[in-house]
């Protein structure tokens, strides 16, 4: 049978359909209790897109399907894998992992924001990356203490 009646890319063609590795952080991989159950639901909801696009039958449209699955699956496995669950602060005296943090800034503004692994920090949402600049400087501070970050000044309000 001729080549031309294959329902098949090249190899070549076949390879530009693989995507990069999400890149993994060289920080250690902690995560709050609602980050752990984030990604496990996430991982799911990959699982079930990759065996979606995997029941069609055009071959090129398969692999083309599959490759943004594939890729979250091996992120989100070696997310789950390395995943460092650390317990809800028992106490508000200090700033923790986990905490919700209250600040002012010299400017006038107020934010709050819980400190949170890497993969579930969301700014808008109110979460910031233990990792973040502002969330290092605020970690084993208490009310009242002030820190700097870059040129603001930040006076810590309340911690829960």
């Amino acid at each position: 049978m001729s080549v031309a009646f294959v329902k098949e890319e090249s190899a070549e063609t076949a390879a530009e359909t693989q995507l990069p590795d999400r890149p993994i952080s060289p920080h250690q991989n902690l995560v709050t209790e609602t980050g752990l159950k984030a990604l496990e639901a996430q991982l799911q909801a990959a699982r079930e897109a990759f065996e979606a696009a995997n029941a069609l039958e055009d071959v090129n449209e398969r692999r083309r399907q599959t490759a943004g699955p594939v890729r979250d699956l091996r992120y989100l496995a070696e997310r789950l894998r390395t995943a460092q669950l650390v317990p809800a602060p028992t106490a508000n005296d200090v700033v923790a992992f986990g905490s919700t943090v209250t600040f002012s800034r010299d400017d006038g503004r107020v934010q709050t924001y819980r400190i949170v692994g890497e993969d579930e920090a969301d700014p808008k949402a109110g979460s910031i990356s233990y990792v973040s600049p502002v969330a290092r400087k605020l970690m084993g501070k208490a009310v009242g203490d002030v820190v700097t970050v870059g040129e603001q000044e930040l006076e810590i309000e309340t911690i829960a």
